[in-house]
């Protein structure tokens, strides 16, 4: 979580530190220019400020340029451009991360894809729909839905984040329990290596020929290719959907009620939890119907045939009622259904009403322990001295506490990243990881210090190195350097936690 020196940015030898930033720019612009139209090449400061970066505003910096291609020949051309040049380039989508994994290289070009945003075809038949990667995730379900189809994996960004930011994150959303993350819906991915060259990971047939590089790229954050176009599975919309509202008076009780749910061989459309500080947060935002009474809030749906829904809803009900909750509510229509997910939807926006500033965190933990983190978390909130309101995918231990502070206090800043440091490690000592679904970026490079021991981090190094050799693609992200890993063990131990070799990892 420390922000790292100079952004820690990777930079090739050829680009030292004492470089003439604005002699390379003037390089970097005169070879764009070659290759890009003059409206898709922005490089003076008051044109480069929207980009300088995503969803985690605590980190900020400016490229040498920002270039907006329109074609993948584009693409290519600037690729091969900026290796040759040896500059680095990040890919940027529509900049709702949440991990700083667009921040910008501050002696690199950024490359928007925004205008990438055609959905190419749909096929019923086969259940699929070409897009590009500047597509939204709800717009290729609103393109679908006239055929009965639409796109399974719903972030709470999904009315703005872009399936290609998708794929850089593996993103999931409040149904990926039921029908999975982004790698699951995803068949196939074409896009360009750092040289240029065009390359496709997966096919649209069942299997795809030679080794299965799919699961490497998606979620690889943008650092091994750059992605143009995707295809994805289309699922048919489910007849009946409806949603319960439970509420328990204890935390403890909530998160055995999650874990008893699972154990029961109910696999939900979506399981979510929040506490009691989220659900004022968004009641007051909404007005979603919530108990404010209630110490924790679970949201438990369920889709298919009418049949089918009847049956499975009574089992959770069951469940539910005996792991003691307190109160039950299930929705008896689809207006009812929605407003109980409006809340859950809005969680976000309905922090930045209540705080200057929000750091959302995001790690995973084994279900049985979700108790025991929320807890934890309740005594860092004492220790740190900060708020903190949690939602989160309850079916698959994703956590995304949400700290608020004031970024324009230094003091509270600098407790904001001990407080997502220490939320982050404390999911490891329980057995989980250091992320979820919105990526490492630049937000997690020293928790993955303590998550991986050097030679596992080395052995993603050379995975990069082979796709990436001169490490130009959005370098100094999600692998954190030796250098980092020694300068933030020491602080480690300075705050009277274990050395790095003395977590336990599950």
């Amino acid at each position: 979580m420390n922000a790292p020196s100079s952004f820690e940015t990777g930079t090739p030898s050829t680009l030292g530190a004492s470089a003439d930033r604005k002699t390379r720019r003037a390089e970097v612009v005169a070879e764009l220019s070659a290759v890009l139209p003059a409206h898709a090449l922005l490089w003076h400061s008051e044109d480069t400020v929207p980009y300088e970066c995503d969803g985690l505003t605590a980190y900020r910096a400016q490229p040498l340029a920002v270039a907006l291609p329109e074609t993948e020949e584009q693409v290519a051309a600037v690729l091969r451009t900026c290796h040759r040049l040896n500059v680095p380039v990040v890919a940027r989508g529509a900049g709702t991360g949440l991990s700083g994994g667009a921040l910008p290289h501050k002696l690199g070009v950024t490359m928007s894809l925004a205008k990438f945003n055609k959905i190419v075809s749909i096929d019923r038949a086969s259940r699929t729909a070409r897009v590009q990667c500047g597509v939204r995730n709800l717009a290729i379900s609103e393109a679908a839905a006239p055929l009965g189809l639409y796109y399974a994996p719903d972030p709470s960004s999904q009315i703005a984040c872009t399936i290609g930011g998708n794929v850089a994150e593996n993103s999931g959303g409040v149904h990926c329990l039921k029908y999975g993350l982004t790698l699951h819906n995803v068949l196939r991915v074409r896009g360009f290596t750092v040289e240029g060259e065009a390359v496709e990971f997966g096919s649209e047939a069942l299997d795809a020929a030679g080794l299965d590089l799919m699961g490497v790229l998606v979620g690889s954050e943008g650092m091994l290719a750059v992605t143009t176009e995707v295809t994805v599975k289309l699922v048919p919309k489910p007849l009946l959907a409806r949603c319960i509202m439970a509420s328990f008076d204890d935390m403890r009780k909530a998160g055995d009620a999650v874990a008893s749910v699972i154990a029961a061989g109910i696999i939900p459309a979506g399981l979510e939890m929040m506490d009691k500080p989220m659900t004022a947060a968004v009641e007051d935002y909404v007005h979603a119907g919530y108990d404010l009474e209630a110490e924790a809030i679970l949201l438990c749906e369920s889709d298919g045939t009418p049949e089918e829904v009847d049956e499975e809803i009574g089992r959770m009900v069951e469940v539910l009622q005996r792991c003691g909750a307190t109160a039950i509510s299930v929705s008896e229509d689809e207006a009812q259904r929605l407003k109980f997910w409006s809340g859950r939807k809005n969680a976000f926006p309905a922090s930045g009403r209540i705080s200057p500033d929000y750091m959302c965190m995001d790690s995973t933990i084994p279900r049985k322990r979700l108790a025991d983190i929320l807890l934890a978390i309740q005594e860092m909130e004492k220790k740190y001295q900060l708020r903190c309101a949690n939602v989160f995918h309850a079916g698959d231990g994703n956590l995304h506490p949400l700290i608020l502070f004031d970024a324009n206090d230094p003091d509270q800043m600098h407790r904001c990243e001990l407080f997502g440091a220490d939320i982050l490690e404390t999911s490891v000592r329980m057995g989980g990881t250091v992320t979820g679904e919105h990526g490492v970026g630049i937000e997690k490079l020293s928790s993955m210090c303590v998550q991986f021991a050097p030679a596992e981090r080395e052995q993603m190094l050379s995975l990069k190195r082979a796709f990436d050799p001169k490490e130009l693609l959005n370098p100094g992200k999600v692998i954190p350097t030796l250098h980092r890993c020694a300068e933030y063990g020491k602080m480690h131990v300075s705050r009277g936690l274990l050395p790095f070799a003395d977590i336990p990892r599950f």
